[in-house]
């Protein structure tokens, strides 16, 4: 079960409870006037593509920078992604400083889920959407041997108060 604090919850867990879409998800009619109602949510279709991983603290070619765009430090350890440039504006733009607000998104691969922080950008590889730190790499892909997931469903996720972690 996702895991949301607060009272924003509002049944969205029903919303990924569908089959995984093969392109762009269709939201159950009876959903539609549930997730309306809340003013932060503007529901865009998950995104398919492939998931990387990087760490600065180990350069390779075209690895980021400590600094994040959100304006926090890289942490192998969190669960934290950079998502691709061109989708930014699907996660408020993903701002820094005083402007920056947390962004989350929901990962599935076809046996695993988690919830990761949105917190840096990139323009990365053809066909990767997202960056995965460390720490949620090694969740999908625990001998980190592969170094890309080739097909990752990626859903932003509304509101601010996720726990990020397995789901």
């Amino acid at each position: 079960m996702l895991r949301q604090m607060g009272a924003a919850f509002c049944g969205v867990v029903m919303i990924f409870s569908c089959s995984v879409p093969t392109k762009a998800a269709v939201r159950p009619a009876h959903l539609a006037s549930r997730t309306q109602a809340h003013s932060d949510v503007t529901k865009p279709p998950p995104f398919i593509g492939a998931a990387s991983t990087y760490n600065p603290f180990r350069p390779g070619p075209g690895e980021g920078g400590k600094l994040t765009a959100s304006g926090e430090n890289y942490s192998a350890s969190n669960w934290t992604a950079a998502i691709q440039t061109k989708l930014r504006k699907f996660f408020s733009g993903v701002l820094s400083g005083k402007a920056y607000r947390p962004r989350f998104a929901l990962v599935e691969t076809t046996d695993k889920r988690a919830v990761v922080k949105i917190n840096d950008v990139g323009p990365l590889k053809p066909g990767r959407i997202i960056d995965l730190n460390e720490q949620a790499m090694q969740y999908f892909d625990p001998t980190m041997q592969r170094g890309v997931i080739k097909t990752i469903k990626v859903t932003p996720l509304p509101g601010e108060h996720w726990i990020a972690g397995p789901a």
